[in-house]
């Protein structure tokens, strides 16, 4: 008997032992479940934002290089977020940028002359190739030209004044892998001057392929949402260059059917290539976006663009998910 009360307590001793081991080990996952399950439901929105885009992409003749975030709530979503893209005229505002950095470092001023001689007039978008030789301009109105009406000539006296390398090392300051400046601007189609000013970057072999810049849609939100939280160079430097963004008169891509938001942006067209960064300001948060359509088929610099009416569709469906 003795030996039977032993045996019965010990298979008593090992149930519990048992019940505890279960109780433990189900307490300890249960915050793992319930964390599985938040990101599950966090994710699923997601992924029918992304359904939505990459059903409005489907069939269409071109690539495609998307990513956008709610700056508000940390929403975000993407589509070839990460890819290397050709910047066009979009790398007119990481040169604000770095400008505005060279400004506060004191090696540059932004009431300096810079003067527009013949040789600098570039083809193309902007009015400083009117004026007349010998005329100046100041390094702040320069920059305004540069993002306001995307002047070529503009952005070229600036990289004369500070170096494609600045541009750069203040993009490599910031974390930026693939955000660089790659040379001065040619001109247009019509009109083309051999290509100059190259950066240590735009002089590898491997970077020719992206002309005047390259970034990422992820690098370019991100530069946005630098620009928000008032860390380029300082809040107020921030709060001049996203003033500037509004007043872009281009706004064929993200602000084309935005209404009364207010909307913060750069875009930036090649033959094959239509572009556009910006911040639309809704009521459901600030939304930063950059979109990239490349490798059209078909040459066509009207709004109607295939590019910009993509870009602009996108967009809609951005701000109507994206919350």
């Amino acid at each position: 008997m003795r030996h039977e009360a032993r045996v019965v307590d010990a298979q008593w001793v090992g149930s519990r032992r048992s019940g505890w081991l279960l109780a433990f080990c189900l307490t300890m996952l249960a915050p793992l479940a319930a964390t599985a399950a938040t990101a599950a439901t966090a994710a699923a929105p997601e992924s029918a934002l992304q359904t939505r885009l990459q059903a409005r992409t489907e069939g269409f003749a071109g690539t495609v290089a998307l990513y956008a975030r709610n700056l508000d709530t940390g929403r975000e979503v993407g589509l070839e977020s990460d890819r290397r893209v050709r910047t066009a005229s979009t790398i007119k505002l990481p040169i604000a940028c770095a400008l505005a950095a060279e400004v506060a470092a004191g090696r540059a001023r932004w009431d300096e002359r810079l003067v527009i001689r013949a040789q600098d007039k570039v083809s193309g978008s902007g009015v400083l190739s009117e004026f007349t030789s010998g005329e100046s301009v100041s390094l702040r109105d320069a920059m305004v030209l540069m993002i306001v009406v995307s002047d070529n000539t503009a952005t070229n006296l600036i990289l004369d004044r500070i170096g494609a390398d600045a541009v750069n090392e203040f993009m490599i300051s910031l974390g930026f892998e693939a955000t660089r400046s790659m040379r001065k601007i040619r001109g247009d189609g019509t009109q083309l001057k051999p290509a100059e000013g190259w950066s240590r970057e735009g002089d590898k072999a491997e970077n020719k392929r992206f002309g005047i810049g390259s970034s990422t849609p992820r690098e370019m939100v991100r530069l946005l949402d630098l620009l928000e939280q008032g860390k380029i160079v300082d809040p107020a430097t921030s709060r001049e260059l996203l003033a500037v963004l509004e007043r872009q008169q281009y706004k064929d891509g993200i602000g084309r059917k935005t209404g009364e938001l207010r909307v913060a942006s750069k875009s930036g067209s090649l033959d094959a290539l239509r572009s556009d960064v910006g911040i639309v300001y809704t009521p459901a948060g600030r939304i930063a976006i950059a979109i990239t359509v490349d490798d059209m088929p078909a040459i066509d610099y009207s709004p109607e663009n295939v590019g910009n009416r993509l870009i602009s569709d996108l967009t809609q469906i951005l701000l109507e998910d994206l919350k």
